[in-house]
């Protein structure tokens, strides 16, 4: 009996989801909606990507433009909405670099520079060590380094001091200073 009613959950999720975007396309003003429901989904899809908060913010606004402007042509075929968003970001993020490229004259997407095999290891490494972390600590590390969130924001959203963000971000950095050590004699 569980089993259907997750069928019918997931169902009647979908089934919301698709109402939303038929009143949006009838009333954009209802897009706000849409906007904040998928808002945090597609900022993390794009900061993973980008690792540059000013861009990232400045792409999510682009592909939340771009969604509205073209809202009437999104044709409803039981695929999460999000999965638009993220196609509509994977492309402007491809796009922003390709500009880019041309403006600095560097390789664009296309044409990735040399990563040496030496890097790629440390990097999986580094991955890997900071996943083996405690909870705390890996968290604050990923959204200090990765997502370059200020100490004050992720205390805001942790319900944490700073001083408590900054002590399990030393602790955390103390961590993996002795983990790589250990790994590298």
């Amino acid at each position: 009996m569980a089993g259907g009613e997750l069928a019918l959950n997931v169902s009647s999720k979908e089934e919301a989801e698709c109402l939303r975007i038929e009143a949006a396309q009838r009333d954009p003003s209802r897009f706000a909606e849409l906007y904040e429901d998928n808002f945090e989904r597609v900022y993390a899809f794009i900061a993973r990507r980008v690792r540059d908060r000013d861009e990232a913010e400045d792409l999510t606004s682009e592909v939340f433009h771009q969604a509205l402007a073209n809202l009437a042509r999104f044709e409803w075929r039981g695929v999460p909405f999000a999965a638009w968003l993220f196609r509509i970001a994977a492309n402007a993020i491809i796009d922003r670099a390709k500009r880019a490229a041309k403006e600095r004259d560097v390789p664009g997407p296309d044409q990735p520079a040399e990563v040496g095999l030496e890097d790629v290891e440390q990097r999986a490494q580094l991955f890997r060590l900071v996943g083996q972390l405690p909870p705390d600590q890996h968290r604050v590390i990923v959204m200090r380094f990765a997502e370059q969130k200020r100490i004050r924001e992720i205390a805001h959203e942790l319900g944490r001091t700073e001083g408590a963000v900054k002590q399990l971000q030393l602790r955390g950095l103390q961590n993996l200073r002795a983990r790589l050590s250990d790994t590298h004699g």
